[in-house]
Formats: structure tokens, sequence, C-alpha cells
């Protein structure tokens, strides 16, 4: 038995081993990755004739059944091992930010929803399943959790995020890593790949791929803050650089943060692969160095490990340039190494298909995760406004329910879902980054909705809503719900709007319907998804935020008609309108929810389930005030201070947010009391006490969401105005009262001083409790005596 072969011994051990073997050819092919776009693969043993590092698994999004995706994988992974003189098996990575991309797997709602839900314990049980699923068919990587921090709702992946908080990042992001990485599937574990570092949604102008101009402070304690926490505490073990360039540097051939940030400062030791196509477009679109190989060795050199999804970059030209001594071959070793210990600790020498159909049956029918993806999707819900019209509690003989979202499953998904991704390939037009597509519709051939950009869906709506349906043939719309929730009332449909554009030709029809009703649902929103057809997603920004006109005109026209009217607003960013404010009499925030989606609206609507959530997210009145966010400098923002009261506002609207960060109403009160902090441990002066009281005062059973900030009262930089530093959710029936207790590390505290040092500085702190950032019912102090400069990846990141 070859020594690398021996269990026995150590992963990194054994790689060594292996690679002391490996001929030039042999290591080329495994820094390199292969996308098979369809079932015939016979490109695969021409184009790489020593084996790959790793294989996409993106087409299997279109495969009808389980037992497809087990036979690709299988016969995928032979020839690579036939291919490879040593026999290595390729890793298998798949997108799972909202569950796998296959049939018959769990669609959970968007990441933006569920950091509404601010519940990271929840979130670990949603990796678990992303990463069973996922591992049984021979992934080995899953592409999560998304760790961008958004300060920005113009950008269209704002909803693959946790929102604009490190905090919440953080601790959800953390969770979804170790779920992820508890999975396996016999002797195969599997990684999360964390993405994308970093910085990728403060691109200039919310544009994607966007120059990126962060200080280098902001980028380490904001930016940077969620994946060093999922390194530090969820042990994570990929990571995903982005696409955009920070102070000239495209991050995919940065040293200064590949290197010298990510692995020496932070502590990262796992593999690093390319966003699709990021390598090529640092000298394709970032017009850098001569050729594809030169920028394929600058990006080796910088840390990157392989290059997806297919060999551009890391290409023959590179090989040649190590053969002739023109590039250091110690470089292609130190990533070589990587990918060979990764695969020796996930066991893919040992275990590498996919099990067999019969057990893959039985994870994907195990029972519990269609009742997770309902917490969390009746969990992300956030009450924004209610007059004392919800919960519905009489018994209305006529309800309308307006828009397009009403009746079709296929507004419940965001971007990167099973059914989006299949959708993308009926709509024949790519938005996706770093997907080469052969079948592009021209410009000039596109149908478009009236007043936008966005490509019309009638042409082809018959089968995107057949695939919907069959894909999720258990899920029913939110007027199917109604009707199986209302089985005495008559509920009347009309479409009234698109979810874009300014067509206003299907009002007077939907008006009718309302008139002759005792209860109008209105539901609004954008189409979050991936292709031409959808209003924002990848590579889909805009500069709105607000609702589309064809349904801001529709609310004021329905106004005049008298009748009580409830909005459910469904999209990828929050909702952002001056006719639902003014004019309805309660909102919810529903995000995309998923397929069980509709079924939590309707519950939160009749009351079966009182709203929890809180926005992760400030919500500006318009896009003039972006970006906009909670924690701000001291000085700044809508906390300016200056001495002229001009200057606290613009001159047409206030600095502050329509919706402050944390906010979110329910059907019960809650009252705070008793706030106390004491010393944890006399010996450690670093861990503190909190303990408060809550108690539920309303008429209804309830869950609230303690939220716990900070304030740097005086300090030797500039500090933010207020900080997140820890939250907890909180059931309680009526009149119960429980005690709260936060224990925190004031490691949690440090910020980089004027030597760029990780510093936990003496002084004052306030301490803030509230049920928003804006709604702060409780505060106290306490102090810091002592000074300590510390190492940042052993910080700490939240309270327990």
């Amino acid at each position: 038995m070859e020594k690398y072969m021996d269990k026995k011994i150590s992963p990194k051990k054994r790689a060594e081993y292996l690679l002391s073997e490996m001929s030039l050819e042999e290591k080329m092919g495994q820094i390199v990755g292969y996308f098979p776009k369809d079932k015939v693969f016979k490109e695969l043993e021409e184009e790489y004739p020593y084996g790959v590092g790793e294989v996409a698994c993106l087409e299997m999004r279109t495969f009808e059944s389980l037992d497809e995706a087990i036979e690709l994988q299988t016969q995928i992974q032979k020839t690579i091992m036939n291919c490879s003189p040593h026999n290595i098996p390729a890793i298998f990575h798949m997108e799972g930010v909202f569950g796998a991309l296959i049939t018959k797997a769990t669609t959970f709602p968007t990441s933006i929803a569920r950091a509404a839900s601010w519940n990271p314990d929840l979130e670990n049980e949603i990796g678990q399943v992303v990463g069973e699923q996922s591992a049984v068919l021979g992934v080995g990587q899953v592409f999560a959790p998304v760790l961008d921090i958004n300060r920005d709702s113009r950008f269209g992946r704002i909803s693959e995020t946790y929102g604009e908080d490190p905090c919440i990042a953080a601790a959800m992001g953390t969770e979804f890593v170790k779920g992820i990485q508890s999975s396996r599937s016999g002797e195969r574990g599997i990684d999360a790949v964390a993405k994308h570092f970093v910085g990728f949604h403060a691109g200039q102008g919310a544009i994607h791929g966007a120059d990126t101009p962060i200080p280098e402070r902001l980028l380490q304690e904001v930016y940077a803050k969620p994946f060093q926490a999922a390194i530090t505490e969820g042990g994570l073990r990929g990571i995903m650089p982005s696409y955009n360039s920070i102070n000239g540097v495209p991050v995919s051939v940065s040293e200064e943060l590949l290197t010298v940030l990510l692995r020496d400062k932070m502590g990262f030791s796992g593999l690093i692969v390319s966003d699709y196509s990021g390598v090529k477009e640092v000298h394709t679109r970032h017009k850098m160095f001569g050729s594809m190989e030169e920028a394929g060795y600058e990006s080796l050199k910088a840390g990157m490990d392989i290059e997806l999804p297919t060999k551009r970059c890391f290409n023959e030209q590179l090989m040649e340039g190590f053969q002739k001594g023109r590039f250091n071959e110690d470089v292609l070793d130190e990533a070589v190494l990587r990918i060979l210990e990764t695969k020796f600790r996930l066991g893919l020498f040992e275990e590498p298909f996919a099990a067999n159909l019969d057990y893959v049956n039985q994870v994907y029918d195990k029972k519990g995760s269609k009742e997770i993806a309902y917490q969390s999707a009746a969990e992300s819900i956030v009450l924004l406004k209610n007059n004392g019209i919800l919960p519905i509690q009489s018994n209305p003989k006529k309800i309308a329910i307006i828009g397009y979202h009403a009746d079709t499953l296929r507004s419940m998904f965001g971007g990167y879902s099973h059914f989006s991704m299949n959708e993308a390939v009926l709509s024949e037009e790519n938005t996706m980054a770093g997907i080469e597509s052969d079948d592009q519709v021209k410009v000039k051939d596109r149908k478009l909705f009236e007043g936008s950009f966005v490509r019309d869906e009638s042409s082809i709506i018959n089968k995107v809503e057949k695939l919907v349906n069959k894909l999720y043939p258990n899920s029913r719309t939110i007027k199917s719900e109604l009707e199986k929730q209302f089985p005495e009332a008559e509920i009347l449909y009309a479409f009234g709007y698109g979810y874009t554009g300014t067509d206003c030709s299907h009002h007077e029809k939907a008006l009718e319907v309302i008139e002759s009703a005792d209860l109008v649902i209105l539901t609004l929103g954008g189409k979050n998804g991936t292709g031409a057809m959808a209003s924002m997603g990848e590579g889909i920004d805009g500069t709105s935020i607000n609702l589309p006109e064809t349904q801001e005109s529709f609310i004021k026209k329905a106004a005049k008609l008298n009748k009580p009217m409830i909005g459910v607003h469904i999209d990828g960013r929050p909702i952002s309108s001056d006719a639902a404010q003014e004019h309805l009499q309660a909102i919810l925030e529903v995000w995309n929810l998923a397929e069980m989606g509709p079924e939590a609206i309707v519950d939160t609507i009749v009351g079966k389930n009182n709203p929890s959530g809180k926005l992760p997210v400030s919500v500006a009145y318009n896009s003039g005030q972006l970006p906009l966010f909670y924690n701000h400098a001291n000085g700044s923002s809508y906390h300016q201070g200056t001495t002229s009261a001009f200057t606290n506002s613009y001159v047409d609207l206030t600095h502050e947010p329509r919706y402050f960060f944390g906010y979110g109403l329910s059907y019960t009160n809650f009252e705070y009391k008793d706030l106390r902090i004491s010393e944890l441990d006399s010996i450690d002066e670093d861990i503190l006490k909190i303990d408060l009281q809550i108690q539920n005062v309303g008429d209804f059973d309830g869950t609230d969401i303690v939220q716990l900030y900070i304030q740097d009262e005086t300090a030797s930089i500039v500090r933010p105005n207020m900080e997140l530093i820890g939250f907890k959710r909180v059931y309680l029936k009526k009149n119960e009262m429980k005690k709260v207790t936060f224990v925190l590390n004031t490691t949690q505290l440090a910020f980089l001083d004027k030597n760029m040092n990780w510093k936990v500085e003496a002084g004052r702190f306030k301490l803030l409790v509230g049920q928003s950032s804006n709604d702060i019912l409780l505060d106290s102090s306490f102090e810091i005596k002592n000074s300590k400069i510390i190492n940042g990846n052993e910080r700490h990141f939240y309270t327990k």
C-alpha cells in the first residue's frame, strides 16, 4: 500500500507523500475546475488528461430525479480518477445558500429573511439539512454561507446576505458553517465555502463587481468580521474571494488580502477557490497583466488554490512557465498540497462516490426538514405596521387578494434557489456572473415590461408555472392557502399589477374586485431571481429601492375605496413605500420564504403565528439616502450632531431611516426591567454578566428579540455611534416573565488602534438594551480599567 493511502497518517502528511510522487501535469490538474454542461462529458478526458481538482454541480439543477445526479457524479468521478495517474478524486461543489440545487431538496427562505429571525440555533439546523442533502450526492463543498455585509439595498444580491450588521452575520454565518460541516455521508465529510471575501457589497454605485473603496480599518472591523468569526468559532474550511478590486488590486490576485490578512492574520488554513471566472476577469475585466497565464500565476502567488469553473488562466501556458522556470513551481506546490490535504481530510480517497439511491432517498425523505423550513419562514416575517387589523379574528365574507405574487409560487423563491436556477434556463438570458452562455437572446429582440428593462415573461409563463408546480407539488399559493384557512369566505383574486414597470392596464378590474370585498390583501414587491426576467438578483442592481410605479399608484387608487387593506411585501430587499405606509392598515415584510412561505404568511395573518421578525437592515425612504446603516461613525449620518439644526436633515428629507435596524412589531407587548451588570469571574476582568427581566404584558403568547448594544463613550479612534453585541429570542406566554442573561467577553469590544493593532481600550462604555436600535428601553454603564493588545483572530464576536 502506498504511504499516502494509510488512514492512520494525518491528512497533511498523506498529502506530502502524494505530492512528492506527482508530475507537473498531474499537479496542474488539481488546481482547475471542470463544468459539465449536461449529461454528456466527452471533452473531459481530452481537456483534463491528468485529472481535475473540482467539479461543478450547477447543471444538476435541471435533473428530474436523484438517481440522475448519482449516476452523473459516479461516472464523472470514475473518469477523473482514471485520468489521474494516482487515481486522485475530485471535489464536487454545489451552491447551497438557500438549499441544495437538486430535485427533492428542501428550499429555505433567503438569507436576508433568515437574518430577520435572529435565530442562530435554527441556522445551524438549516445548515445540517443543506449539508446532508448535498453530501449524499457526493458533494464535498457547499458554496455557503454568504457573509457579505450589505449597507446599500440597491445591490441586487442583498437577499443572499444576513444584512448590514457584522454581529448578526457573524452569529448566523458561524452556525450555518457548523451545521454544514457537521454533516457526513458515510466516511465522507463536507466543507462550507463562505463568500464573498471581502467587501463585495460595498462596490461603487451598488454595482455588481465594481471597485470597492474600503479603508483598511473598516474592511477588517466590519466586512471581515463575519469571516473571522466563522474561522475562529466555526472552523470554516473554504473561502471564495469576491469579484471586486480594493485599493487598485482585484481580490483574486491580492496577496495582501488572501495571504497576509486571511491566512496570516485571520488564521484561515483551508482552501481558497475562485468565484466563477474571477481569475480570468483579472485580465479581461480589470485589464491587468499581459496574458491569462500571468493573471493565473499572480492569483496562485496571492493565495488562490483552484480556478473555477473551468481552466482559463491555470492553463497550459502557465504549466509551460513552470517548466521553463519563468514561474516558481513552489507556488504551485503550496496550492496542490492544500488541495490534497483537503481531499484526504474529507475522506474522498476512501469514499469518492455518491451514496446509493436507497440511502439518498432515505436522507431526502427524512422527516423534519420541511418543519425546519416552515419554522424559518414563520420566524422571518416582520410586522412593520398594524393599526389593530391583524391578526384577523373576524370572519370576513369576501376577501380580495391582489397582485402578481398572490396566485403563483414563483414569487416565493430567491435568486440562488433551486426553482430560480431552473427558471433561468428557460429564460435564455443569463445574468449569473462567471457563467459563459452560448445562447443569448439579442437585446433588440427582447420584449420588456412597460417602463422597465426587465424582460417580459409572458412568452414562457406557462412553462415556468408548470415547472414550479412540478418541483413543489405540495406547496400552495397565498391565494390557495387563504381558501384553505377561510373555507366559508369567498376569495376574490385579481392580477392588478406586475412586479416591475409602469403598466396600469389591469388596475380597473382589480379595483372593481376590491369594491365588493370586506377585506383586501395586496401582495407587493418585485421579483428576486436569476435571469433577465427578474427585477433583482445577481447582476441585477437597481437605482430605486421603492415599489414599482404600477404598485405605488394602485395603492393610492385603492385607498379611495375605504376598504381595510393589508400589505404583504415579497422581495429580496425590504419594502419602502410612501403610499403603503400612509394608506395600508398593516404591512408584513415577508421577503422570499420559499416552499413553506404561503402557509407561514397566512398563519401570521390569522394569528396562528405571532410575528417575531426584526429588520436586519435599516430601510431608507429612497435611494438618495444610501448607503444607510445604524452603526455609522460618531458625528455622522442621522447622528451628525453639528450645531446647525438645518444640517441635521437633508433639505427635502430626514437623515433618519423609514424603519430602523432591529425594528419589528408583535401582536403582544413586552416590558423590560432590572438591568444589572456584574463580573462573572473576579479573576478574569474580561468577562461580564448582564441580567435583565422581560415580561409579556399583552394579550397573545409571543416571542421578543432582546437586543444588546454598546457605545464607547470616549475612544482614541472614532467609533460607531452604537454597535450590536448580542441578541436573544425569548418566547413568553401571556403574563409570563423570564430572566435573560448575557455573558460578555470584553475582547468583543476590541478595535484597530492607530497602529492597526487589535486593542481593548480602557474607558467607560454605555450598555443599551432594547427592541430596536432606536427603541432603547434600559441602559447602564461599565468601565474597562486596563487597555491591552490582543490577537484579532482570538477575540470574541457576540455575547453568549
